[in-house]
């Protein structure tokens, strides 16, 4: 894949999603197809059209910030949009080898920080694979594990394993969050070869990622109001927080309930369950009568 593939699919895009209207442009005569037209960008931007023209085709330019902003502005990005368009220019300057992120592993801080936490926690990072879980996450979040267990990749969790659409409510708004958020990352770390494999094993494997994916949607850390329907406490929403950790490629996800809701007193019947359940695997790793103990 040329190496300005994304950066011309995304301006692409970005470009479709515009009206006229929508950036104060009287729209005259008939259009082909959606959204503005690349001498509307140019001319909002202040750039000639044949520079614009090959800046989207993909052609190997290398534009100032200043330009960037400008395009930015005509296209109405956001800002986790806008710093992705710098990253995609960025990542033309060179084109290395794809190598691994090196990710270091969690400091003994972080987990008591997690293990400290009243409300359901994890440590995730930019690959999506989760660090550490506290037990009361790891109740909630049902089938996803930390690492090193296999279940540990939760981009893999969303799509890959049917229990979370059962688990999420609004599964399609969590999964396209999700989608974003990897988009967001590979804008950032485009020669890392676990992403790159994630990319392409998801989009292989689920039509929902493959769609999604083609869209170039951008989007940081999920936040916000998420529903479920767990299969131990039943239906309950919780509202998500996240934190950038020092090294900025990892972030600590909470979730909270609203508090005196019927969420919250279902949070507490779980903490208290994933608590007996923990109490009860815990004689498994001593012999008993010359045998391992086994509660399932």
């Amino acid at each position: 894949m040329p190496k300005n593939d994304a950066l011309r699919e995304f301006l692409r895009t970005r470009r479709a999603r515009l009206r006229p209207q929508d950036v104060g442009i009287e729209p005259r005569g008939p259009r082909r197809v959606p959204g503005l037209r690349r001498e509307e960008v140019a001319m909002l931007a202040g750039v000639s059209l044949d520079y614009y023209a090959r800046l989207e085709q993909g052609r190997d330019l290398q534009p100032s910030d200043q330009v960037l902003d400008a395009i930015a502005r005509a296209l109405r990005l956001a800002d986790v949009e806008r710093e992705y368009l710098r990253n995609l220019v960025r990542s033309t300057v060179a084109v290395p080898e794809p190598r691994a992120l090196e990710i270091p592993p969690l400091g003994s801080g972080e987990r008591m920080l997690l293990d400290g936490l009243s409300l359901p926690g994890l440590i995730v990072d930019v690959r999506g694979d989760v660090h550490a879980m506290n037990r009361l996450c790891r109740a909630l979040l049902v089938g996803l594990e930390p690492m090193p267990s296999p279940a540990s990749s939760h981009p893999r969790w969303v799509f890959l394993e049917p229990a979370t659409r059962e688990l999420f409510t609004d599964w399609e708004m969590i999964a396209r969050a999700s989608v974003g958020v990897l988009r967001e990352a590979v804008g950032r770390h485009p020669r890392d070869r676990g992403l790159q494999a994630l990319v392409g094993e998801l989009s292989v494997a689920s039509p929902e990622f493959r769609t999604w994916w083609a869209d170039h949607e951008v989007d940081t850390r999920c936040r916000g109001r998420k529903r479920l329907r767990h299969p131990v406490v039943g239906d309950l929403v919780v509202h998500t927080e996240t934190l950038r950790l020092h090294d900025g490629d990892r972030w600590l996800f909470a979730y909270a309930t609203e508090p005196g809701s019927a969420s919250e007193q279902a949070m507490r019947l779980l903490g208290t369950w994933a608590a007996t359940q923990d109490a009860e695997a815990a004689p498994e790793a001593q012999p008993v009568s010359g045998s391992m103990r086994n509660t399932g």
